[in-house]
């Protein structure tokens, strides 16, 4: 066990996607050797804070500000469209960053935050989520094909199609009739670790309910399942645009709320803005 006593953080969420956040832009709070240990701690729902990740506020050398997040089993992630919302919000209304167009470091490289605010209150983040990669390699994932669009992947007794794109981590798309009638917790976890997959993957299958509307759900890699996943979410909007199932202009619905996408091409390669609400739960200290 880490010891977190004087530990201060706020709580925040993004549809339902929940985060302490801490702040460590003018110096450690949490050793560096003990972060995996203290995110697990500060996840747990019954014995800590409860989160789908920890993020943590850095400084940088490249952008407005830095940004980590650890998932709750410790291990660090590359980037969370959701949590980097509610770090928007977080290091705005701290004043950390004053400005309503900020950049921000991320282990899948810089993103752009653009924040709505009204009144004095931020209120809405869009974000540059970025171009994607469908290249096989870069997933990761073992497969003879140059990407794997629309491919069989074979999961326990049933057969999925499935789309994997990269948009700075690994996602794999499952467009089904009905997601409601999925067993999450039976084919997640074994699409996660699937041995096509050697750094495992964040799962989503999704019900296409127009071209420009769609619903879906998440098994997230190192998490379980989650109310939203952002990159998940874009992960889903691309997977579409590419198959000729969405438009450009897509809303899409998950279980803690709706995210908007625009998808645009550039260098041969999608990327989408994303936008949506982040929310403050309560700032606390652990005593």
């Amino acid at each position: 066990m880490v010891d977190l006593k004087g530990l201060k953080f706020s709580k925040m969420h993004g549809i339902g996607n929940d985060f302490p956040i801490i702040d460590e832009s003018k110096g450690e709070q949490i050793k560096e050797a003990d972060k995996p240990e203290a995110c697990r701690q500060l996840c747990h729902r019954n014995f800590g804070v409860g989160g789908d990740g920890v993020l943590f506020v850095v400084p940088s050398d490249v952008a407005d500000i830095g940004y980590r997040m650890f998932n709750p089993d410790g291990s660090e992630a590359e980037m969370c469209g959701n949590g980097i919302r509610c770090f928007g919000d977080f290091v705005y209304r701290n004043k950390i960053v004053e400005k309503e167009t900020m950049t921000v470091e991320t282990k899948s490289g810089i993103k752009t935050i653009e924040i709505t605010v009204e009144d004095g209150e931020p209120v809405l983040f869009k974000v540059n989520m970025g171009k994607s990669t469908f290249k096989v390699p870069e997933i990761p994932m073992i497969a003879d094909t140059d990407e794997f669009v629309d491919g069989d992947l074979d999961v326990i007794d049933t057969t999925f199609k499935a789309t994997c794109v990269n948009v700075g981590n690994p996602h794999a798309i499952l467009f089904v009739d009905n997601v409601d009638d999925i067993d999450i917790d039976k084919y997640g976890p074994a699409i996660e670790c699937h041995e096509v997959f050697p750094e495992k993957i964040n799962v989503h299958f999704v019900e296409v309910l127009s071209k420009n509307e769609g619903k879906m759900r998440t098994w997230e890699r190192g998490a379980g399942v989650t109310l939203a996943c952002g990159t998940g979410a874009t992960s889903t909007a691309l997977a579409g645009v590419k198959l000729g199932l969405f438009d450009k202009n897509v809303l899409l619905h998950l279980p803690g709320g709706d995210l908007e996408f625009e998808v645009y091409e550039e260098d041969g390669e999608l990327g989408a803005f994303m936008k949506g609400p982040a929310a403050l739960v309560f700032n606390a200290e652990i005593q």
